[in-house]
């Protein structure tokens, strides 16, 4: 008579063999082969997989391009190189985009004077939940640092309080710009050297009482502009890069000297 403990571990053991079989040949029959194209293209892009194309990782964006679903010049971070090795790979022209890279359009940077003593999370967003943050400025950046955390490529530290932007490690992803909080960080063209380092809509009363350093709105940028590239709208200045010369009128003039010339 067959012992049932033997019985029974040759049964498990024939089940698991003909399972194994049957997985073994079914990852060969219905193997999903890669298209040699999308493998060529994830080796020229950077592997940030910052989501910047528009798609879920290099992966999905690098099918999508073999599938003629994405332009080439799509990976923002791997900039005019990628754009070119990616329509070389496609057979396809590639328009180069204008390289853009993130700025902070704040003077303080998180060092602004501020209205109350924060003591939650580490996280500007949490800081942002309880009365807008804990700056005197409602528009200041609150230098908590999401920023840093979701940039992949390390170009955001803290620095003596303030939160700066390693513009030549910066790809323009904008991957800090979806996070924070306060939307004081914008895109900005990278060869452009003057830019107005101020997010407050408020009146410029109230600004001269809270910052020395804000646009109070006063309109002299405006209209010393020789190239009328700069304009006033709710209470800030903006400047219209298309237009702009750099020729230095508007920083030497504004009163705040919130409005920046970058060297180099």
């Amino acid at each position: 008579m067959v012992n049932p403990i033997i019985l029974s571990v040759s049964v498990l053991g024939g089940l698991g063999l003909l399972a194994g079989s049957g997985l073994a040949y079914a990852s060969k029959k219905f193997v999903s082969k890669i298209d040699p194209k999308v493998e060529a293209i994830l080796e020229a892009l950077p592997r940030a997989n910052c989501g910047a194309c528009g798609f879920a990782g290099c992966s999905g964006f690098a099918k999508a391009l073999v599938e003629e679903k994405a332009q080439a010049n799509g990976c923002i971070p791997g900039g005019e190189g990628v754009a070119n090795q990616v329509a070389s790979i496609l057979g396809v022209e590639v328009e180069v985009r204008e390289k853009r890279i993130a700025k902070i359009l704040c003077y303080h940077r998180g060092a602004s004077q501020t209205q109350f003593d924060y003591q939650g999370l580490e996280s500007c967003r949490a800081a942002a939940l309880l009365f807008g943050g804990d700056k005197a400025c409602l528009y200041s950046c609150l230098g908590l640092g999401d920023c840093i955390e979701v940039c992949p490529f390390g170009a955001i530290t803290l620095i003596k309080g303030r939160i700066e932007i390693d513009e030549e490690k910066c790809t323009g992803c904008g991957k800090c710009i979806s996070i924070c909080p306060k939307e004081v960080i914008a895109l900005v063209p990278e060869e452009k050297k003057v830019h107005v380092l101020c997010n407050s809509k408020d009146k410029g009363a109230i600004v001269r009482k809270i910052c020395k350093e804000g646009c109070i709105g006063c309109g002299i940028c405006v209209k010393v502009c020789p190239e009328g590239a700069i304009t006033l709208k709710d209470n800030l200045a903006y400047i219209n890069y298309e237009k702009c010369t750099e020729c230095g009128v508007c920083v030497e003039k504004c009163p705040t000297h919130v409005i920046e010339m970058v060297n180099g």
